[in-house]
């Protein structure tokens, strides 16, 4: 079983309570899941905690306990955007050949990349699996995955159209140029902001 929770100012937004509360669970047997920030909901505006401290909890409870007894700190997004997880950087800084980490502690150590790693062995297993169809969620994987170039927001060609007009990147020869190769593709067409002229019929 999974216990979700919800920070709340003045009743639990402490590091000390936080550890006693998932210590209690784990107890009796409940995993602690979700450590929810709390919503914009009215009335409820006297019981929001700032990002910044649910963050501190979490530093305080990683590392400083069990691994199995720390939730995932989560926002849900406003408009519909699903649970965000929410969690202190330990990645500080990264090159092609090593990754510098901090612990809990503020020990800095650096793990060294494989030299011989090659991301494209797995193709030919991965191959044999049914992709699960995500349309219209694909989201950074698209990216990742070179299934897209990029993300736009909505109406981000309009407002790029600059009055109409093509951008000259987009079209006649330079739109060749400027095709990705092997990186995804350029989806979206150019916004047509004016009205097509209507065709005539022309009589013989």
């Amino acid at each position: 079983m999974g216990n979700q929770s919800v920070l709340l100012a003045g009743v639990n937004d402490s590091v000390t309570i936080q550890r006693k509360l998932v210590h209690e669970l784990v107890k009796i047997r409940v995993r602690p899941y979700y450590l929810y920030q709390c919503d914009l909901v009215e009335g409820a505006g006297h019981l929001r905690t700032s990002v910044s401290k649910g963050i501190e909890i979490m530093e305080g409870l990683r590392g400083h306990t069990s691994g199995y007894a720390v939730p995932t700190y989560v926002i849900d997004a406003p408009g519909g955007g699903g649970k965000i997880p929410v969690a202190p950087n330990y990645i500080l800084s990264q090159s092609p050949e090593k990754v510098v980490l901090r612990n809990f502690e503020g020990f800095i150590t650096t793990y060294t990349e494989p030299e011989d790693y090659d991301p494209r062995a797995i193709k030919a297993q991965e191959a044999l699996i049914a992709p699960r169809p995500e349309p219209g969620q694909e989201g950074i994987m698209a990216l990742l995955d070179g299934q897209k170039m990029s993300i736009e927001p909505k109406g981000f060609s309009d407002v790029h159209a600059r009055g109409g007009s093509e951008h000259r990147l987009r079209s006649g020869e330079l739109k060749k140029k400027w095709q990705p190769l092997g990186v995804g593709s350029i989806e979206h067409e150019p916004a047509q902001l004016t009205e097509p002229e209507e065709e005539t019929a022309v009589s013989k």
